[in-house]
């Protein structure tokens, strides 16, 4: 089969510039699901589907406990699964159409329909793309970092280049989605068809994109080969749950991961919300989110050499102040838009330092989980931070969704009541701050960088011996 991933299979050896890539590239397409879930699911809700905000935002609420119990089982499905192509990387291709095919009848719900019909329908599709098949591609996606090398340096690259084509993704969806969708619609981007259309597009690029992360990329660490051909080695999801909830450092970066997925939803959904009916125009969207997307995605060109220099923890701490100092701006600046772009810029700079790190660190705690607990958990440790994450999306969507409803937020009003126009301007600035804050604070208890060369000398020497 035709492949262009690194030739070698050497676990510690450094990966070649076309693996890299290809591993990013399969984050393109479920970043373009993801970001469109996470920036506009509401706003097609309320404006095209005609469905209330609170009551959407229970159903997505209610959905997120599937989502993360769905997490966790695909999590042991990883460990378990075995192919001549690995254990994760299989699922991007076994999954990729469903989740196009799931996601485009998600975005099909007729206005015409009784309120409890649609609310059955978004129910069960909602469900069906995010605690079905999204779970089912990014939780393997996730492990790959873990599998495919055991060089510290390439995990934290691998990383990057996961954030650098999500952000990528996200400035091609800022910039064409609701062009497509005025395209579509001959002008009229709430016009049901628009969104159809629009999204055979987007099944189309998430399809691309899986393939050709999955010709290049290779799974080639001891741990998936060994645990491939001996099935003993297998652990129970009970005692890897538990050897999770005992690495300190595993539960440090599942949280933070879970707040900085609450702010992203705060950000992306709120954002249309903000320029709609703060800004007066919801055309600023694009230069907005574009400011902080364009700079999010060049400073991850440079993350790597300050993760040579400085190391993930502090890279990562670093990015999390900037975040901070970016989301009081906007807070403080109101509707200059100017400032906003400027404080924008800046929020993309803390975005790209911090989430370029927050992989390969992740896949360094569970390797710290290794060595301190004896169980091996690359499925279940990648499924319990995607549930985090997930939940951070989710629950973040519906506190919006409340915030809204209680604010008196009303989709056919073209003006907004100055309650309204303050809660989107809570859930758009303050929130994250608040959320970003608590990830500083947790930080000073991560100190695994400085840990990570006495616990590999030891891992070796215990494979040595055994």
């Amino acid at each position: 089969m035709f492949s262009y991933a690194s030739k070698h299979n050497d676990p510690k050896a450094h990966l070649g510039w076309s693996e890299r890539i290809g591993y990013g590239i399969g984050n393109y397409g479920m970043a373009w699901i993801n970001g469109i879930m996470s920036a506009f699911f509401m706003l097609y809700l309320t404006n095209v589907s005609f469905i209330d905000a609170g009551v959407a935002g229970v159903l997505i609420a209610v959905s997120k406990v599937f989502d993360g119990v769905s997490d966790l089982i695909m999590g042991g499905i990883v460990d378990r699964t075995k192919s001549r192509f690995g254990k994760a990387r299989i699922w991007l291709v076994r999954m990729c159409i469903p989740l196009a095919i799931s996601t485009l009848l998600l975005f099909s719900i007729p206005s015409s329909w009784s309120d409890i019909i649609k609310y059955v329908y978004m129910f069960i599709l909602y469900n069906l793309v995010n605690s079905v098949f999204y779970t089912s591609m990014y939780v393997p996606y996730n492990s790959m970092n873990y599998l495919m090398t055991q060089n510290t340096y390439d995990r934290g690259v691998l990383g990057n280049m996961n954030m650098i084509f999500q952000t990528l993704a996200n400035i091609t969806m800022n910039t064409f989605f609701i062009s497509w969708l005025n395209f579509f619609g001959e002008g009229d981007m709430y016009d049901q068809q628009a969104w159809t259309k629009t999204f055979i597009v987007i099944g189309l690029i998430v399809i691309a994109a899986s393939v050709l992360c999955f010709l290049g990329t290779k799974e080639r660490t001891a741990v998936s080969v060994q645990q491939t051909e001996d099935k003993k080695d297998s652990v129970s999801p009970l005692v890897a749950v538990k050897a999770l909830f005992k690495n300190k450092y595993w539960v440090i970066m599942t949280i933070c991961m879970f707040l900085i997925f609450f702010v992203i939803v705060m950000y992306s959904v709120a954002a249309a919300y903000y320029a709609q009916y703060v800004l007066g125009d919801i055309d600023y969207y694009g230069p907005i989110n574009n400011a902080l997307s364009v700079s999010q995605f060049v400073i991850m060109f440079l993350t790597p050499a300050f993760m040579k220099k400085f190391g993930k923890h502090r890279t990562y701490q670093v990015g999390l102040f900037a975040i901070i100092i970016g989301f009081a701006g906007t807070g403080l600046c109101g509707t200059n838009l100017p400032l906003l772009i400027l404080f924008n810029i800046i929020k993309g700079i803390g975005l790209g330092a911090s989430g370029g790190m927050a992989f390969g660190m992740v896949s360094d705690t569970i390797e710290y989980g290794e060595w301190k607990n004896g169980v091996v958990t690359v499925g279940m440790g990648n499924a319990g931070v995607s549930a985090a994450q997930k939940l951070g999306l989710g629950l973040g969507q519906a506190v919006l969704g409340w915030v809204l409803a209680g604010s008196g937020f009303n989709s056919a009003e073209a003006v907004q009541s100055a309650a309204a126009q303050s809660a989107i301007t809570f859930c758009y600035n303050w929130i994250p701050v608040i959320c970003v804050a608590l990830c500083i604070i947790l930080m000073f208890f991560y100190r695994l960088d400085k840990e990570m060369p006495q616990i590999r000398q030891e891992m070796a020497e215990r494979r040595k011996n055994s």
